[in-house]
C-alpha cells in the first residue's frame, strides 16, 4: 500500500521539474531580450539553475521517490523546498508574477512532499 503515494508523489514531482523546464525556458528568452549586461547573465544564471533543479528533481522522482526511498524523500523535498521558497518570497509576494499560475509550481512541490511523506515505513532499510 505504501507504493501508491510514493509513486504519485514521483509524478508531481516529475511535474514540478517539467514545469520548471518551462520556467527555465521563459527566463532564457527574457535574458536574451536583454542587452549583454550582468542582468543579461544573471537571469541566464538563473535559467541554468532552474533547469538543474528541474533535471535533479525528475531523476530522484524516478530513482529513489518511485521506490519509496527515506534519503530520496528528503533530498528532494529539501531541494525543491530551497528551489521555490526563494520564488514564493521574491516573485509572488513582491507581486512580479501572477499568484496564478505562479502557485503551481509551490502547489505541485507541497503536494509532492506530502504525499512522499505518507505511508512511510517507521524504520526503512533503503538508506
Amino acid at each position: 500500500m505504501e507504493k501508491i503515494p510514493a509513486k504519485l508523489g514521483a509524478v508531481l514531482y516529475v511535474l514540478w521539474g517539467l514545469l520548471h523546464f518551462t520556467a527555465a525556458y521563459s527566463v532564457y528568452k527574457l535574458a536574451h531580450e536583454l542587452p549583454a549586461t550582468m542582468a543579461q547573465g544573471r537571469l541566464m544564471q538563473t535559467a541554468f539553475y532552474l533547469s538543474a533543479f528541474a533535471s535533479t528533481a525528475i531523476v530522484l522522482a524516478l530513482v529513489l521517490n518511485w521506490r519509496n526511498d527515506r534519503l530520496g524523500f528528503w533530498i528532494n523535498g529539501v531541494m525543491v523546498s530551497i528551489a521555490d521558497i526563494p520564488f514564493i518570497l521574491f516573485v509572488l509576494i513582491p507581486g512580479y508574477a501572477p499568484w496564478w499560475p505562479g502557485l503551481l509550481g509551490p502547489v505541485l512541490w507541497i503536494a509532492a512532499f506530502s504525499i512522499t511523506g505518507c505511508h512511510r515505513p517507521a524504520h526503512s532499510s533503503n538508506v
